[in-house]
């Protein structure tokens, strides 16, 4: 397979601003920062005024898919810092009701399926829960706590050792950064 050259340009929106410190990107905006490594030694990074180019020489197909998921990664840490990613759950309780609670550190599920103890799990930082009625809303700049944080609260209500078709009870996620789960 004949190598070619790859090149991807980002340009960055006004109020954002980019700064590279030696393997990690540091994206701030209005919403706030993130920061995350993104290390391909075959890949050329500059950032010159509002444009931030990625580049390869004579790539193979490792290096253009490696080149897209930095490009990729990069755009998303700039919708973070411009519009945010929120993720929505659902409250789900057929058996037993159940109550959920968020604070500033925990999330709280309480009478899941009857038990006594309520199940509980740490907020990361950087990280807003809020619990409206049955819908919980997860919100972050940085889209890899976001989605983590919602995956995290759905597994907190995860049912062993019962029928999974009658025991539908749990918390689900049913939007993932504005789309629709089905």
């Amino acid at each position: 397979m004949a190598k070619k050259d790859y090149k991807e340009v980002v340009i960055l929106p006004e109020k954002v601003s980019m700064i590279q410190e030696g393997n990690f990107f540091i994206v701030k905006g209005p919403k706030g920062e993130v920061k995350k490594a993104l290390v391909n030694p075959k890949i050329k990074t500059s950032l010159q005024n509002n444009t931030f180019t990625l580049e390869v020489k004579k790539g193979s197909k490792r290096e253009k898919t490696s080149l897209y998921t930095i490009n990729a990664h990069v755009r998303n840490m700039i919708k973070g810092v411009t519009q945010g990613h929120v993720y929505k759950l659902k409250i789900c309780s057929g058996h037993f009701p159940m109550t959920v609670t968020a604070t500033a550190k925990e999330v709280s599920v309480k009478n899941f399926l009857g038990e006594k103890i309520p199940r509980v799990m740490a907020i990361p930082e950087g990280v807003k829960v809020k619990v409206d009625n049955i819908t919980i809303t997860v919100e972050s700049v940085n889209l890899d706590l976001a989605g983590q944080t919602a995956a995290s609260i759905e597994k907190l209500t995860r049912i062993t050792s019962r029928d999974l078709r009658i025991f539908q009870d749990g918390v689900y996620i049913t939007e993932k950064d504005g789309k629709p789960v089905i």
